[in-house]
């Protein structure tokens, strides 16, 4: 099967340096937000800001919703705003055609076949590998940020180590880390006590060397959300 046209579509929009700066704020805030908002944080004008956003959103990379901002109903409340958030579809393209995902797929139903249960999750090996990789993302982060010995410092590797394996790490209101993206959901839904199983594996190896004493990454599902969170270990100061 040839790549999708308006999956092409979609990613040559985004080589206009201020339409991909706003896609990638927008994506990023995981929330629908306006385009004043939006028009700030890229440092554009608000019209320029409107005309990049009704793009994305024909393109299919972002989708509107509209709400009045000031939460007053009734005569006198004024429009409701719109606003964007990331559209929930997912863009791929590759030259030559290639077809990883289903080679992915191949390889979860064959995990899963040769395990007693679907629900067990992924073997030892799996996880020890997936463990391995998350352990190689946290050192290479750890180097590249000069080993920082600060809380804040060792937090911010771990940041990026996600951030480079394509979780979109942020901080709830509680601490914890939260992830926006799972990199594999394509597999989640057929299966997904594999999946999580392995993103707990490779997220826990980055805890586990680039992450302070006390702080654990743990499965705690949640809409929209990757189903791994970090935050501080049961019976640690910060717990």
């Amino acid at each position: 099967m040839p790549n999708d046209p308006d999956d092409l579509h979609a990613i040559a929009s985004l080589d206009e340096p201020a339409r991909r700066a706003l896609y990638e704020w927008v994506a990023s805030s995981g929330r629908a937000v306006g385009r004043d908002e939006a028009a700030a944080a890229a440092g554009v004008s608000r019209a320029l800001a409107a005309f990049h956003l009704d793009r994305l959103v024909k393109d299919g990379l972002l989708v509107p919703e509209y709400r009045r901002l000031s939460g007053r109903t009734g005569p006198g409340a004024g429009r409701p705003a719109k606003l964007y958030r990331r559209a929930p579809r997912e863009v791929s393209v590759t030259l030559p055609e290639r077809r990883y995902e289903t080679a992915a797929r191949l390889f979860a139903e064959t995990l899963e076949r040769l395990g007693t249960r679907p629900d067990d999750g992924p073997p030892d090996e799996l996880k020890e590998a997936a463990r391995e990789l998350g352990e190689e993302a946290g050192t290479s982060a750890a180097i590249s940020a000069g080993r920082p010995r600060s809380h804040a410092g060792r937090r911010g590797v771990v940041m990026t180590a996600l951030r480079e394996r394509g979780y979109e790490p942020f901080v709830d209101d509680d601490g914890d880390v939260r992830l926006r993206n799972c990199p594999f959901h394509a597999l989640v839904d057929e299966h997904r006590p594999l999946v999580c199983g392995m993103n707990l594996a490779l997220v826990d190896g980055v805890v586990s060397v680039a992450g302070e004493a006390g702080l654990t990454a743990r499965l705690d599902t949640r809409p929209g959300l990757c189903c791994v969170a970090i935050g501080p270990e049961a019976g640690s100061p910060d717990a």
